[in-house]
């Protein structure tokens, strides 16, 4: 799959995208790629949302299926737009190795940067290592970090790369940054149990 989505706003923590097409969006926990001359940056995508294109003009409700919708008003569609926002969880820097370094990059993405899905390759390249939950759990944005990780669990296993060994670094970091929490990770542990068996 190519881009989908272009940078519209930027920071070094992240990124905010909007869709080429509004009904095209990257499931929330799902991991996304930006090349540039410089590097490839990896993001989560933790936040999305549709809304009107023009600030002055707003959906209704009409007591209609969105099939019915689509046949007897497909131009109300057009006003719509979907964005979505990412963190930063780490880049490869194309002068240096090709090891993926999971920090803050030294610069924002590019605004009208395309966005990628994340191909394989680099998904299980980017999942041998856990260092990025510590970009996760330092994050202001992120208000439910545990449905985050729930989600990219999901998704990891989905794609085949949901490794035991991954999976039990994953889990030994995240009890770490909970402060050791026995409540918290008991019902983590809980819910992500389907994951391990599988």
């Amino acid at each position: 799959m190519g881009p989908f989505a272009e940078v519209i706003e930027s920071s070094l923590q992240g990124w905010t995208a909007q869709c080429w097409q509004w009904n095209k969006v990257p499931a929330f926990g799902s991991l996304v790629m930006i090349k540039t001359s410089h590097r490839i940056l990896f993001g989560i995508v933790y936040q999305s949302q549709t809304g009107s294109l023009d600030g002055n003009r707003y959906p209704f409700a009409y007591k209609k299926t969105h099939e019915e919708l689509l046949q007897e008003q497909p131009h109300i569609f057009d006003f719509l737009r979907t964005t979505f926002s990412c963190l930063l969880v780490g880049f490869i820097d194309n002068n240096s190795s090709h090891s993926i370094i999971y920090r803050t990059a030294p610069e924002p993405a590019p605004i009208h940067s395309f966005i990628e899905t994340i191909d394989k390759l680099y998904l299980e390249q980017f999942f041998k290592s856990e260092q990025y939950l510590h970009l996760i759990f330092g994050a202001s944005d992120i208000c439910k970090v545990d449905e985050l990780l729930l989600a990219l669990l999901s998704i990891i296993q989905s794609n085949k790369t949901l490794y035991p060994t991954a999976l039990s670094l994953f889990l030994d970091t995240f009890s770490v940054l909970i402060g050791n929490d026995y409540r918290r990770l008991k019902l983590f542990l809980q819910r992500v149990e389907s994951y391990s068996q599988a």
